[in-house]
């Protein structure tokens, strides 16, 4: 599993995270691509990856640019996991709507599938040949919301159990025992990896 964890995390932790960013630029170039990466394999669609993390950007820079730098990573992506959390509620929802109006229009015609027509786990574009990533993503995929959330902001994004806690707008306990059993889970099913 930790050959599997480093594959995943290894480009996302390449550069120093920790960092205070000297302006809000450079704050959302740093998180830019660990940010579509969360959003994509929560979404498990490109197209709603972006417009999350550009809508949790946008918002980030309207409402918090006069916070102080350390302040911004905790909340962008307290942010981008409502936003996530929203596009899924609302998915849902038309789903929901499409299957009760028969998914046909007036006319017709078939509506658009709001459920990505590819359900099968998959690697991203970047590292679409490699297996362990194709095997972690899935893995991570079928945790449960909360752990999964745990488990990338704490291991992919390197934020400590308060910034976690802050940002998952829950209790640092909560987000200890989160991510304990996210790391079980995934190290149960990432057995062949070790």
């Amino acid at each position: 599993m930790n050959s599997a964890i480093s594959t995943l995390g290894g480009e996302l932790l390449a550069e120093d995270i920790r960092a205070v960013p000297a302006s809000m630029d450079a704050f959302l170039a740093q998180v830019e691509r660990r940010a579509f990466r969360m959003a994509e394999v929560n979404l498990g669609h490109r197209e709603d990856a972006l417009d999350a993390v550009q809508d949790a950007m946008l918002r980030l820079v309207k409402h918090y640019s006069d916070k102080p730098p350390q302040e911004w990573t905790p909340l962008f992506w307290g942010i981008l996991r409502r936003r996530i959390v929203d596009l899924q509620r609302r998915r849902k929802v038309r789903s929901i709507v499409v299957g009760w109006l028969g998914g046909r229009d007036e006319d017709g015609d078939e509506l658009p599938a709001w459920e990505p027509p590819d359900h099968s786990p998959g690697p991203l574009e970047r590292l679409r040949d490699s297996q362990s990533y194709a095997d972690m993503a899935a893995a991570v995929k079928l945790l449960p919301q909360r752990q999964r959330e745990a488990f990338m902001l704490r291991v992919l994004e390197g934020l400590d159990v308060a910034e976690t806690a802050r940002a998952m707008g829950c209790s640092e306990g909560s987000v200890k025992t989160h991510l304990s059993r996210a790391l079980q889970r995934l190290r149960d099913q990432l057995e062949d990896w070790r």
